[in-house]
């Protein structure tokens, strides 16, 4: 298994090595409205094969977690089958303002062209409100092309980003 690596943030497949260092996941009141912890996450990837999850590390310690998500997930955002989707995504609060969102996002690419050699494009679906995502999203290479859904929280803003 391969690990992609920027500075001390590291892109790793989920095993269960990293259970027991995740049961001290917390998210902030903010974060909490649009993602979960990966403990409940982790269920419904059991249930299908066509999600990924992988952790981020910070210096070999789970700081974050989130899902990459085949075709099943990609075709309720567009119809480009050759796109992976991003979803929820997370830091781990006692982790936030260390830079390890825009580090493993940087690393992101890289993870999905190694890993899923014929994906041309990740996606991802940010609720409208979710102002913080959205910023830290734009600035590690997603746009905005202006493809709009309706999620369970409001409206969701679809980011693209080529690789």
């Amino acid at each position: 298994m391969s690990i992609q690596t920027t500075d001390s943030v590291t892109l790793d497949f989920y095993s269960d090595k990293y259970r027991s260092r995740l049961c001290d996941y917390h998210l902030t009141k903010e974060q909490s409205r649009y993602a979960s912890v990966p403990s409940e996450v982790l269920e419904t990837c059991k249930e299908d094969d066509s999600k990924y999850p992988v952790i981020i590390l910070y210096n070999g310690e789970p700081a974050g977690f989130f899902v990459l998500h085949g075709w099943e997930g990609v075709q309720t955002y567009s119809d480009n089958r050759d796109a992976i989707l991003l979803r929820s995504y997370s830091v781990n609060s006692r982790f936030q303002g260390k830079g390890i969102a825009k580090q493993s996002l940087h690393a992101l690419g890289s993870f999905v062209k190694q890993h899923f050699p014929k994906k041309t494009e990740i996606i991802l679906a940010v609720n409208h409100q979710n102002t913080i995502a959205q910023h830290v999203y734009k600035r590690s290479g997603f746009i905005d092309k202006g493809v709009r859904k309706m999620g369970p929280k409001g409206e969701l803003y679809i980011l693209q980003k080529e690789l």
